[in-house]
């Protein structure tokens, strides 16, 4: 009996989560590039921060020449030791300007340092933030001006098509973009509420003014988790924001083991829970509650209380399947759901315990300081 009660509320949580009217679950909020536009492009910029991209960086260049007549491209070159440089010369790609950023400047993430200096040089009216490893599809920079322009928004975003080939891609890409939109319930955060505000770093096409009017990329430059900031500022100064998912956008970052992702999540899940003991307690709670209660209930109850916990897989299953159909994958995948978010539990246990330890974020290479407080 106590471990009936115990498993209801998973039911009462993925109950709750079919029949959230803003259907965090769901793919709808999605935009695909549209070929028939004929859109001008003279006023956007692009800016690209780089650091040791060589693997991936001509793919992304190559990629834009099928855009259309842009005001410039910008590749802001953050202290690579590699040959991105060299490869991006390479690509003879007309309207390009290489940046060689200047060593990182106290208080600052490189990302956003880079796109700083980068912002430095911008006189469009428009820039797309482009990650160095992300991959256009014809028209989609059309696509994104389109939409902004009809809704009369002040950035637009896509989360890209996420690398999905080694075994720990298929287990877990997915599931990182299924929990993101758990998170950050796309409906809400393109409505005009300021509660929720989201936006996915890989691809971002704002006006320009906007941008100064909130003081550059300066206005983030300690945050981590800069997408969903640079959005919460752009709403908090009275913009329209939108995303969606696409497949119109597709990044080449290579996460082959379970170590990169691992890392990865590690190096913010502790920063979205704003670094509190509190609520990294209340979302192993629910965690424990949602994905691993009801499962394990399965092998242990009778007839008829059975019908809890195999009723709370159920639907669990149901609310991940439209993700994965979106990204081509089986929908028997949703049966390794508990499993998926078991391992995200921990990579963000794993997260505060580098954050107590003060060992801080490490990316490309780099150690970022523990936040004070």
């Amino acid at each position: 009996m106590i471990l009936f009660w115990l498993t209801l509320p998973g039911l009462l949580i993925w109950l709750s989560i079919l029949m959230l009217p803003w259907r965090p679950w769901s793919t709808r909020e999605s935009l695909d590039a549209d070929s028939r536009l004929c859109v001008d492009l003279s006023s956007v910029t692009v800016l690209i921060p780089a650091r040791n991209e060589q693997d991936v960086i001509a793919r992304t260049l190559g990629a834009l020449t099928g855009q259309g007549d842009l005001a410039e491209i910008i590749l802001i070159d953050d202290q690579s030791t590699d040959e991105t440089v060299a490869i991006a010369r390479q690509s003879n790609l007309q309207k390009l300007k290489v940046i060689n950023g200047r060593p990182l400047d106290k208080g600052w993430s490189g990302k956003l340092w880079a796109l700083e200096q980068g912002r430095e040089e911008v006189d469009s009216e428009y820039i797309l933030l482009l990650d160095a490893d992300i991959e256009l599809q014809p028209a989609t920079i059309s696509t994104l001006l389109n939409k902004l322009l009809e809704q009369q928004l002040d950035m637009v975003s896509l989360m890209a098509f996420l690398r999905m080939r080694s075994f720990w891609e298929v287990l877990l890409m997915p599931a990182f973009i299924y929990f993101f939109k758990l998170l950050y319930p796309f409906a809400l955060a393109n409505s005009a509420s300021k509660w929720v505000a989201a936006a996915a770093g890989g691809c971002i096409l704002i006006k320009t003014s906007r941008l100064n009017d909130i003081g550059g990329f300066a206005a983030l430059k300690e945050e981590l988790i800069d997408d969903c900031s640079l959005a919460k500022h752009i709403k908090a100064a009275g913009g329209r924001t939108w995303i969606g998912l696409t497949h119109s956008a597709i990044s080449h970052r290579c996460y082959d083991t379970l170590q990169t992702i691992w890392d990865m999540v590690a190096r913010t899940a502790y920063t979205q829970l704003h670094y509190s003991v509190s609520l990294l307690l209340v979302c192993t709670i629910l965690m424990t509650l949602a994905f691993v209660l009801p499962v394990l209930s399965i092998f242990v109850m009778g007839f008829p209380v059975i019908l809890v916990p195999l009723s709370a897989f159920l639907m669990m299953m149901a609310s991940y399947v439209p993700v994965l159909k979106y990204y081509g994958r089986n929908p028997l995948w949703a049966f390794t759901l508990p499993v998926t978010a078991v391992l995200y539990l921990c990579m963000t246990w794993s997260s505060a315990r580098r954050y107590w330890q003060g060992t801080g974020a490490i990316w490309k290479n780099r150690a970022y300081a523990r936040p004070a407080g």
